[in-house]
């Protein structure tokens, strides 16, 4: 056989096997796509099998990202509503256990998930769907330039932190122990937007809270970072509760908050990846 004979059959294989499968992909998308938009029917079903109320619980700091979520929710699934139970994740968590009805829990750290779960009140296994990292809430225009945690720690300066059994309490523990720092606050609050709004009613001049908190606010606050809230970044994981009274629903909401969708609300707000 000569050389250009060769060629022709390996390229007439070649073609052959190419031929096939594109026969093979053309016979697996008619089946499955007969009407031409086989995403858009398959969408419309399921938007038809959802229904109810569907009540999340989550940590304070998610308010305006859920909130924002939950319209959303309800405009994509007509005939569906979501409400809300907002604070303290370790309050949240100790309602659960005590039998308060709800669909979904979202955290702002494994331990207070961990309350749920010790208890096998969770149908799923918990997911992390974002991280938060602290700042420093203080007036507008920082007033006492507030620059660093350290500065925090100065006599006469009104400070307000997070109860520690709350996660943004814990956190803020933990970069006060990553600097060596000990700090007496004015006030210990029960959840992150408690701590918040001590500082834009002017009750105190700094907090240590979230920075989503701090974007949230606007310029009611004025956000000061510093080095040491890279040690104290906390996971926020969500799961399916155990009796929720709206699974079919509670799933489809906590599948829209990990999607691209929901996590590009999430990060707008100030969230991190997890």
């Amino acid at each position: 056989m000569t050389r250009t004979a060769r060629r022709t059959r390996r390229t007439l294989r070649v073609a052959g096997a190419g031929a096939a499968a594109l026969l093979a992909l053309s016979a697996c998308s008619s089946s499955s796509d007969s009407s031409g938009k086989p995403d858009s029917s398959a969408s419309a079903k399921d938007t038809s099998k959802l229904s109810g109320t569907v009540t999340v619980f989550a940590a304070a700091s998610l308010k305006e990202s859920f909130t924002a979520l939950g319209k959303e929710f309800e405009k994509e699934h007509p005939g569906t509503k979501v409400t809300f139970s907002f604070g303290g994740s370790d309050t949240l968590a100790a309602s659960i256990t005590g039998g308060a009805p709800a669909d979904v829990f979202a955290a702002a750290s494994p331990k207070t998930m961990a309350i749920v779960t010790d208890k096998k009140d969770a149908a799923t296994t918990p997911v992390t769907f974002v991280r938060n990292q602290l700042e420093i809430a203080t007036l507008p225009g920082n007033p006492d330039k507030v620059a660093s945690l350290k500065d925090l720690t100065k006599s006469g300066l009104k400070v307000v932190l997070c109860d520690k059994t709350v996660p943004c309490g814990a956190a803020a523990q933990k970069a006060l122990d990553a600097g060596s720092l000990k700090l007496t606050p004015v006030s210990y609050e029960q959840d992150v937007k408690s701590a918040l709004t001590k500082v834009e009613l002017k009750e105190a001049d700094a907090a240590v809270v979230y920075k989503t908190d701090v974007k949230a606010a606007g310029d009611k606050v004025e956000g000061v970072e510093f080095p040491e809230s890279a040690k104290a970044i906390n996971d926020y994981p969500i799961a399916l509760l155990k009796d929720a009274p709206n699974a079919a629903a509670a799933k489809a909401f906590i599948e829209l908050v990990k999607s691209a969708e929901g996590q590009k609300v999430l990060t707008a707000a100030g969230f991190l990846k997890p």
